[in-house]
């Protein structure tokens, strides 16, 4: 039994080795020599510490000489077990408490599916990030900038002093001539201002209703007099045009099924009367004590 060479493989990260192979490395080192590094565990006491199977047992000690930690000495034969040796490259150290919390550390910071990470760095930003003393010290240069500027509406020309300009006649713009002037040089045409604006049209002229004479019937909905663009309400929405579409469709068909059975029902009763008269009088005369009897009913229900 070697206490060290276990806890080496105890404290081997979980990033190298999971751990259905952590518990059957500990297992071989526990069976191992401190001096020599050689074990022979036992198939049935690696199965039993790592709680797996035969063949899965033979499959994870081929995982772990794959992966450097456990060397083939021996193949194991009937009656005779298998010989091993563990760490045959060197022991790894026993990590300290800070290299513990170290890694712990490293791990938060890792991504947690590092073939999404980026791959390539960050670049360093071209400035630095501003800081509160950084907005204010720009909020108080902007301040500062608008109360210079600040003058108000100007004050026109002083009352006295070197800065009043002289009262003379302006002469730096040409005045030229004046419109329709018969003179070589050409008058440019007015401002569109002085073209007198068109009338504007009536609500009759436009073929609107103005309210007068034309009056639209009210529409259905009552938070509009009158129909707007597009309201459901007053039968303009798209829906609305539809639903109405459709109505109009369902009564054409029931007005046109009514018009046929009453066609039909004329013919048959023009067919019995010409095969059967005695059958047609027949139904005649008891349609009208139907009737009869309807009437009298109706009458005895208003006296009670």
């Amino acid at each position: 039994m070697s206490i060290h060479l276990m806890l080496a493989a105890a404290y081997l990260p979980k990033e190298v080795i999971n751990k259905t192979q952590k518990m059957v490395l500990m297992k071989i080192a526990d069976s191992a020599d401190d001096q020599t590094l050689l074990a022979r565990p036992g198939l049935e006491r690696m199965m039993a510490w790592a709680g797996v199977g035969e063949k899965q047992v033979i499959t994870i000690v081929t995982e772990l000489v794959g992966l450097g930690f456990v060397e083939r000495v021996e193949v194991g034969r009937v009656g005779r077990r298998a010989e091993y040796k563990v760490f045959p490259h060197g022991v790894p150290p026993i990590p300290t408490t800070e290299e513990l919390i170290e890694r712990r550390r490293l791990a938060r910071r890792a991504p947690k599916n590092p073939r999404l990470a980026r791959q390539t760095k960050r670049r360093k930003p071209s400035t630095a990030a501003r800081t509160q003393q950084d907005v204010a010290a720009r909020e108080e240069a902007r301040a500062a900038r608008g109360a210079a500027d600040e003058g108000g509406l100007p004050e026109g020309n002083p009352g006295s002093g070197e800065g009043r300009v002289p009262p003379r006649k302006p002469g730096r713009f040409p005045q030229g001539n004046q419109e329709g002037s018969p003179t070589e040089t050409p008058s440019f045409p007015s401002h569109s201002s002085v073209i007198p604006y068109p009338p504007t049209p009536t609500a009759g002229a436009a073929g609107e209703p103005d309210g007068a004479g034309d009056q639209k019937p009210p529409s259905g909905c009552a938070k509009h007099p009158r129909p707007v663009g597009n309201c459901r309400g007053c039968g303009t929405n798209p829906r609305a045009g539809r639903e109405q579409a459709r109505r109009e469709a369902a009564a054409s068909e029931h007005t046109s099924q009514q018009q046929w059975l009453k066609e039909f029902f004329a013919e048959r009763e023009r067919r019995v009367a010409d095969t059967d008269p005695e059958a047609l009088a027949m139904a005649k005369q008891r349609t009208k004590e139907l009737a009869r009897m309807g009437s009298s009913r109706a009458s005895n229900s208003g006296a009670l």
